[in-house]
């Protein structure tokens, strides 16, 4: 039988589950909720689109762009976080305890992550169209083309999405950044190379980026405003819960930040003996086998009363 972990001495078991534990425990919940997020965000937009459109069947993203969405804009934020995401580092019982109370897969989470992504998605769709909807975009005084609508549209959701799993993270590295923003600029770079290419092959995504959208100020303003409007519930949530509701790695987090823990030793060491408390864990278990075990004393009594009974009789 082949394990997924092994250990040389006992002693070794607490950093296993306390701190490894903990961090297998967030990084998977994270990871799945932030894909019920970024999927609900852009697969909403284009059912606006139907709806706006009439249920015409015309989307308004080229193929590409939906092409490369999760296989390359937005696959490696997702990845690094579920690799290399630690909020803690050190060794917290009070941690570990966020994985046996459910803190990061509850259906409050879940609920929350997919309310997220429909807000998201809902400031992406109207407010780049009522941007865009009647205002010039040319110098000439033209107003934007659906190619110009659809590509400022993802740009927005390529930014609001990266930057939310950014806001995400407590631990960066420089894999984590390459990662993020370079899904960004590797974006801008397919627009360039893509709108260079033949306009059998890019249709009407033709030169869209060097000559109608870069030269627009309104496409950068929009972009901006987008991805500012798309993250700021997530961060008035955040900051109101650690203000008021902080849970243990945020305290870990400021204690550690604001070197507390080398200033006053007592509060650090109380810290980190928090959560050594009784728990429900394996309660079923040790219920069946105290049922069994009086099951055993009942099935043992019973031949004895049956050998005794005899001789009452005679």
């Amino acid at each position: 039988m082949a394990s997924d972990f092994s250990i040389a001495q006992f002693r070794f078991l607490e950093r296993l589950l306390v701190v490894h534990g903990h961090w297998c425990y967030k990084r998977i919940a994270q990871m799945v909720c932030y894909f019920f997020y970024k999927n609900i965000a852009f697969g909403l937009t284009l059912f606006y689109f139907e709806a706006f459109a009439g249920f015409s069947g015309q989307s308004i993203y080229d193929d590409w762009y939906m092409l490369l969405f999760n296989v390359l804009l937005t696959s490696l934020p997702v990845i690094s976080l579920g690799v290399f995401e630690q909020d803690v580092s050190s060794e917290f019982p009070a941690v570990y305890q966020q994985g046996p109370k459910n803190l990061f897969f509850d259906w409050y989470k879940i609920l929350g992550w997919m309310g997220n992504g429909l807000y998201s998605s809902l400031i992406i769709f109207f407010l780049n169209i009522i941007i865009f909807y009647d205002q010039a975009f040319r110098e000439e005084g033209q107003t934007a083309s659906m190619p110009a609508l659809g590509t400022t549209m993802f740009t927005c959701i390529i930014w609001a999405l990266n930057c939310q799993i950014a806001f995400t993270m407590s631990h960066f590295t420089w894999i984590q950044h390459l990662f993020i923003w370079g899904s960004i600029a590797t974006w801008y770079l397919f627009l360039f190379v893509y709108g260079r290419l033949s306009p059998s092959i890019s249709g009407n995504a033709y030169q869209i980026l060097v000559e109608a959208l870069a030269p627009a100020p309104i496409y950068w303003l929009a972009t901006l405003l987008v991805t500012i409007a798309c993250n700021l519930p997530y961060l008035a949530h955040i900051s109101y819960q650690r203000c008021f509701h902080p849970l243990d790695h945020h305290i870990i987090q400021e204690i550690k930040y604001y070197k507390k823990d080398v200033e006053d030793q007592r509060m650090w060491t109380r810290e980190r003996s928090r959560a050594r408390e009784r728990t429900m864990i394996g309660f079923s278990a040790r219920v069946d086998a105290k049922i069994r075990q009086l099951k055993g004393k009942l099935q043992r009594k019973q031949p004895s009363s049956e050998i005794h009974s005899p001789a009452r009789s005679s």
